[in-house]
C-alpha cells in the first residue's frame, strides 16, 4: 500500500499481519481523492480531517499528504493502533494529528466540526449508520463536510434524516458513498 499523490506520493504505509484490516484499494483511494477536487467539496489544502475506522490510516494519511492541516484518527483495535500510530510517526504527522482510542459508535464531542470525514467499516457488520448519528450528535458534521463512506457492494444504509446522498461509486466489491447534510 502507498500514498497515491501529494508530498508524501509513492511512501508505503504499514499494515497489521493478517486479514482483520481491509484497507481502502490504491484505485479506490485515487477515486475518492479526485473526486474531492471538484469545486462543490471543500479543498483539502488546510482541511480539518476525521478518518473513521481508521486501520492503518491510509485515508487520513492520504488527506495530509494533499495538505490537510490536522486529521482525526478514529480505531479501537489494538493491532491496528499499533500499526496506525507507526505509519503517523512514519510519516512525522505526530503534531497534525491525534488518534482517540475508541468505537465510532461512541465518539467523544468534537472541538467543531471536520471539513472531512472518511469512514471505512467492516464490512457487512452494519457500523456505518450507529458511526453517523454518533458524528452528527457530536458536532463533528457542519453545513460544508463532506462524508465518504465506504461499504460492500450491494451492502444497504439507511442514511440519518439530517443527510443526504450527493454521489457514489462503485469498484469491484467496493461502493463510496458521498453524504453532506440535507437541505432544509
Amino acid at each position: 500500500m502507498r500514498i497515491i499523490a501529494g508530498r508524501h506520493r509513492g511512501r508505503t504505509l504499514a499494515a497489521p499481519e493478517g486479514k482483520q484490516v481491509r484497507p481502502t484499494s490504491g484505485r479506490m483511494r485515487e477515486r475518492v481523492f479526485s473526486m474531492l477536487q471538484n469545486r462543490r467539496y471543500p479543498p483539502l489544502d488546510g482541511a480539518r480531517v476525521a478518518d473513521i475506522f481508521a486501520g492503518t490510516g491510509a485515508l487520513g494519511l492520504e488527506a495530509i499528504s494533499r495538505g490537510a492541516a490536522f486529521v482525526t484518527f478514529v480505531e479501537k483495535s489494538p493491532s491496528s493502533l499499533a500499526c496506525l500510530q507507526k505509519n503517523i510517526t512514519a510519516f512525522q504527522a505526530d503534531t497534525i494529528s491525534r488518534i482517540v482510542k475508541c468505537r465510532a459508535s461512541e465518539l467523544p464531542k468534537a472541538s467543531g466540526p471536520c471539513s472531512h470525514i472518511f469512514m471505512d467499516a467492516p464490512y457487512g457488520r452494519d457500523l456505518t449508520r450507529p458511526a453517523l448519528d454518533c458524528l452528527l450528535a457530536g458536532g463533528w458534521v457542519g453545513t460544508d463536510t463532506v462524508i465518504v463512506c465506504e461499504l460492500q457492494t450491494g451492502e444497504a444504509l439507511e442514511l440519518p434524516d439530517q443527510l443526504q446522498l450527493v454521489d457514489e461509486r462503485t469498484q469491484g466489491i467496493q461502493r463510496v458513498v458521498f453524504l453532506r447534510l440535507a437541505q432544509q
